[in-house]
């Protein structure tokens, strides 16, 4: 399994027979999230959703290259667009981990394959949109790729529950921030691309949550500590990008991804919907780590409540300046 506790609380080396047992054991229920998914998905086409008509040649084709002017957005709007695009560029990284922790055969290879394709239209949509649109300097959005993707996927958190427990959240949140940023573009086309692929993470969040919850019936203390574990040190994808830091500020300023966002419509959601403060099939590790997870949980939406008490005192400061 993942790593876990002994009773003591100290630390034992995953097994990685269970983890291999445990893997087959879900393969019947990858199968069927499969099946479930490819009935409820809606294909599209990142070509639709894409405004052709308001592109021009940049300089190397006689045209003119991008100069601030270009763009009306608001930094903390472009930001996230550059933020979720580049985290869409890493899909390769992504795709390597997911191989080498669920295994490139049968239904789980099949599910990674179906998963990538599908997450690739939301970068080639956003780049298409981005550049045509000339919402972003491309310039800039290019050596911030290069440079992204150079430094890897940061690789996959752990086993195989983990895995699951991190993609769960993780799909959650993304799904969060696209649909987020694109309600702050202003731009109803942006908008309608941006909640397109929000509804593909969506679903894609789902076949997780589904088979995380599987994995709890099988292994329950194993699952717990591994939820423990992500939630505790819970980390967005793209955070190895140039400028995510101050990216990442400037977006929760904004109110497209917060702290408040991540435990109220993330954290919250998913730990509610397999029932993890209602369970009764935890051991001695797994209780220890529900309880943990509970006052970590806890001290979040502390957290996050004066997070937003100080943003509001601060926009009403900077609200006060500009009457001023």
């Amino acid at each position: 399994m993942t790593p876990t506790e002994t009773t003591t609380g100290t630390p034992r080396l995953p097994d990685p027979a269970a983890e291999s047992a445990l893997l087959h054991e879900l393969e019947p229920v990858v199968a069927e999230n499969i099946d479930r998914h490819l009935t409820v998905v809606r294909d599209w086409n990142p070509h639709d959703y894409v405004p052709w008509s308001r592109g021009r040649d940049y300089a190397l084709l006689g045209g003119a290259d991008w100069v601030p002017g270009d763009t009306a957005l608001d930094p903390a709007v472009r930001a996230a667009l550059v933020v979720n695009l580049l985290t869409e560029d890493n899909l390769p990284g992504y795709h390597g981990d997911f191989t080498r922790t669920l295994g490139p055969d049968a239904a789980w290879g099949e599910w990674t394959n179906r998963w990538t394709a599908e997450e690739a239209r939301h970068g080639i949509a956003l780049r298409d949109y981005l550049v045509v649109t000339r919402a972003v300097d491309p310039v800039d959005l290019e050596q911030r790729r290069l440079a992204h993707m150079a430094a890897g996927s940061g690789g996959a958190p752990g086993g195989l529950l983990e895995t699951l427990a991190y993609v769960t959240f993780q799909e959650l949140a993304t799904r969060i921030s696209h649909r987020n940023t694109g309600v702050a573009t202003g731009c109803p086309i942006a908008e309608q691309l941006l909640a397109r692929i929000a509804a593909d993470e969506n679903l894609h969040m789902l076949f997780y949550r589904n088979l995380l919850e599987a994995a709890l019936d099988r292994a329950p203390d194993d699952a717990m500590i591994a939820i423990r574990n992500v939630v505790l040190d819970f980390r967005m994808p793209g955070e190895n990008q140039p400028g995510f830091a101050r990216f990442s500020a400037m977006i929760a300023m904004a109110g497209i991804y917060d702290l408040p966002l991540h435990h109220e419509k993330v954290l919250m959601p998913v730990l509610r919907h397999l029932r993890i403060l209602e369970r009764t099939d935890f051991g001695a590790a797994g209780e220890a780590a529900r309880e943990e997870l509970a006052r970590f949980v806890d001290e979040l939406a502390q957290r996050a409540a004066h997070f937003t008490a100080r943003r509001e005192e601060r926009l009403a400061r900077l609200a006060h300046r500009a009457s001023a």
